[in-house]
């Protein structure tokens, strides 16, 4: 997998009306797989100045003064899905907008291998304002949860810079060897 091209996508924000960002945040984001060979992703749900949804999306976050991406994304994994994990490769950059906050996101992908679990270390904002929780899926049923939730403004957003970069990681997972998955117990 080391010889395989970064995906690089830029997308406009076409659910808000255009704004300059006034800031920039780097992010690190994980396309998670376990040893049955599903994915694990973070359900949320939100009623705040984005609209009431509930969402998919992959483990992730932004990336503190200082820390380099490889070291944001272990913290990121531990944090949200309570996962130590092996980094398999980087997938890619996804820059896109969020208008509504006027905000510029620059996303690392990374395609990780589940490890080991424990307990999650979620932020009170996580728990309580997007009452995040854990979902592990196989591919297809990912895909279709990302296409169930493009009826939000946000989830259309979420779903055009996530769904490219998950199937860029499947077929890197399906040219590694991986030929079947199992449902999440």
């Amino acid at each position: 997998m080391e010889n395989m091209e970064e995906l690089r996508l830029s997308l406009c924000d076409s659910e808000w009306p255009e704004t300059a960002p006034d800031h920039d945040r780097v992010i690190v984001r994980a396309i998670v797989i376990n040893e049955e060979g599903n994915f694990l992703f973070v359900r949320i749900r939100r009623d705040d100045e984005f609209g009431k949804a509930t969402l998919i999306e992959t483990s992730g976050g932004g990336v503190e003064p200082g820390e380099d991406l490889a070291a944001a994304i272990r913290r990121e994994l531990k944090e949200e899905l309570g996962a130590e994990v092996e980094i398999v490769c980087k997938l890619g950059v996804v820059s896109d907008y969020y208008n509504l906050i006027r905000r510029h996101n620059i996303n690392h992908y990374y395609l990780c291998r589940a490890i080991s679990f424990g307990e999650t270390e979620r932020t009170d904002q996580e728990i309580t304002d997007f009452h995040m929780t854990s979902l592990c899926l196989p591919y297809e049923d990912a895909l279709r949860e990302y296409e169930a939730c493009r009826c939000s403004k946000l989830g259309r957003l979420i779903a055009n810079r996530e769904v490219p970069v998950l199937e860029r990681a499947w077929e890197l997972l399906r040219c590694s060897g991986i030929k079947e998955v199992s449902p999440c117990a």
